[in-house]
């Protein structure tokens, strides 16, 4: 009946006021009280670096200028290494601020903090989500994800899914070997410890096939993990791979 949607809506915006004073709406940053759950306080808000144009569409790394970007809009690294996905984009800058909601996330079991960045994503990455026909998260090793209890990459798949009503398949990739910790390695050094450490699910195969899919993460450094992921989905027969992380390390030349 014609009726039911504006029933449904309303229905819906009274369970989120009713929500709102059960537990009321905060930063997710700083916990300071906030008009609506999910925005950010005007200083923490403001402390944020968004990323938008100029970028390198190659890796979504943010241009001082659109004169350092020029006409090609693709930053050095890409044009001497060109990664194996298509293009790249990013939420955040990977500063102090992106740090206070990643962190948290990642590490203090902060789930509800995946809605938060899937929806300043889904800004970042719209033009890439209009050619997505599925969500794919990095994988963790079992043992990792054992003890964290959860793969944040899964969880910022799963919310963008909902988000924008595309498939979302948190298992179609899987992390075949333990890896060391990357932080200390440089951009060389991680493409090579993660050589082959990725593989397409043989059972999500046949689903893969001929798909564009849209690789999401939390953070960018080198690209390392995402060109090893684009490289399995890739041999998996996918069409081609896009990427989408919540934050871009400013310069990952030099790390």
């Amino acid at each position: 009946m014609i009726w039911q949607p504006a029933l449904r809506a309303g229905l819906s915006r009274l369970a989120a006021a009713g929500l709102n004073l059960l537990l009321p709406p905060h930063c997710p940053c700083c916990d300071e009280d906030v008009p609506v759950q999910g925005t950010f306080c005007v200083s923490c808000f403001a402390k944020l670096n968004f990323i938008t144009e100029p970028l390198c569409h190659s890796c979504g790394l943010p241009f001082a200028s659109r004169d350092q970007a020029g006409q090609t809009r693709t930053c050095l690294t890409c044009k001497e290494s060109p990664p194996l996905w298509r293009e790249a984009r990013a939420a955040l800058v990977y500063d102090d601020a992106a740090r206070n909601l990643i962190l948290p996330f990642k590490h203090a079991n902060r789930q509800e903090i995946a809605t938060v960045l899937a929806a300043q994503m889904a800004r970042a990455g719209q033009s890439l989500l209009a050619q997505t026909d599925l969500i794919v998260p990095v994988p963790l090793h079992r043992w990792r994800l054992f003890r964290r209890g959860f793969n944040q990459a899964a969880l910022l798949s799963l919310a963008l899914a909902k988000r924008t009503r595309l498939r979302a398949m948190p298992d179609a990739l899987q992390r075949t070997r333990r890896t060391p910790v990357l932080g200390p390695l440089s951009a060389t050094q991680r493409a090579q410890t993660l050589q082959g450490a990725f593989i397409a699910r043989p059972k999500r195969s046949a689903i893969l096939e001929n798909k564009h899919i849209l690789l999401v993460d939390d953070v960018m450094t080198s690209g390392a993990t995402a060109n090893a992921c684009a490289e399995a989905l890739l041999k998996a027969g996918c069409a081609g791979v896009d990427v989408l992380v919540a934050a871009r390390v400013p310069d990952p030349r030099g790390r």
